[in-house]
């Protein structure tokens, strides 16, 4: 795996990875999506599956539909989550081509009970900006092989990063072992887990579903290819687990909420940057909760005061 920063392609150029994988990076670069969103391309035959066509962007859609060979076409257009990076433009590339678009189901589906009430709290707002529009066409149960011409993709439901995440576990022929983990496992970046749209309670267990299956390589929504995948699910696991034990410390010092421990665990940020911590923050507190580590004094919402048990 090249350092992170080392990742500079060319945006809306494609890039063969590997037998029957191009990447194209479209070019929406900020600090949620580091140099872009990857979209790739599986297969060498005529039926190209397109995996997260990312916003709706002419030069990008352009790229998609140059990259095909005059023999093919696009057959299946699958998406790993609905956050506005991903999702938009697969229904006019639906339009364009004719192809299905294949997810876990819309927006919200897979939510957990304590992120549907928290969210319907209202004042909460997203992580990433939720594609709240999004509809597949048809909806992929975990674990449901899609096959296409020459290529099969499973779909993984690992939510956490996002409720209706999605990865897809490739069978090319090639013995590669490459699985396409959306937003969930990057190189450049831990994945945010951010309430309502994110939960770390399922973060965790994807993280476990994903490391009971091997693999040589990642290949994540943002930032270059993972090729030491294990190890890398490993360093994620570990860094929560060391801000869970952060979190539960400085909850020790006294009862406080989400912004207060944020300002006790985070003290070497900026000022500006502690309104995500604390959306981190409270994503353990919410985790921890689960399981009788923390409890809420009244009834869980965003600004709740926590206590140790």
């Amino acid at each position: 795996m090249r350092h992170p920063d080392e990742f500079n392609p060319t945006p809306e150029v494609a890039e063969e990875l590997s037998p029957g994988i191009r990447r194209i990076l479209c070019d929406n670069p900020s600090p949620f999506t580091f140099r872009g969103t990857n979209t790739y391309l599986v297969g060498q035959r005529a039926g190209i599956a397109v995996i997260d066509p990312g916003p709706v962007d002419e030069r990008h859609m352009a790229a998609i539909l140059g990259a095909l060979g005059p023999d093919q076409h696009v057959s299946h257009i699958l998406t790993t989550h609905a956050h506005g990076d991903h999702t938009p433009l697969a229904r006019p590339l639906a339009e364009a081509t004719g192809a299905p678009v294949l997810a876990y189901g819309p927006a919200t589906r897979g939510q957990s009970e304590v992120m549907r009430r928290l969210a319907a709290q209202g004042g909460l707002g997203g992580g990433e900006g939720m594609d709240t529009d999004f509809r597949p066409d048809r909806a992929l149960a975990d674990g449901e092989e899609v096959g296409g011409d020459g290529w099969r993709l499973t779909a993984l439901w690992t939510p956490g990063h996002h409720c209706n995440h999605l990865s897809f576990d490739s069978d090319l022929g090639t013995g590669y072992g490459t699985i396409f983990t959306g937003d969930h496992v990057m190189a450049w970046s831990t994945s945010i887990v951010s309430p309502p749209d994110g939960d770390l309670t399922q973060f965790m267990e994807s993280c476990r579903k994903l490391r009971a299956r091997p693999a040589n390589r990642y290949l994540p929504g943002h930032g270059p290819a993972i090729d030491t995948p294990h190890a890398r699910l490993d360093w994620l696991v570990e860094h929560r687990m060391s801000r869970e034990a952060a979190i539960l410390d400085a909850l020790g010092q006294g009862p406080a909420d989400a912004q207060q421990l944020a300002e006790r665990v985070y003290t070497d940020i900026s000022p500006n940057l502690l309104p995500a911590a604390a959306r981190n923050v409270l994503a353990h507190l919410i985790d921890l909760t689960g399981k009788s580590r923390v409890t809420p004094e009244g009834e869980l919402t965003a600004t709740s005061t926590f206590r140790l048990l």
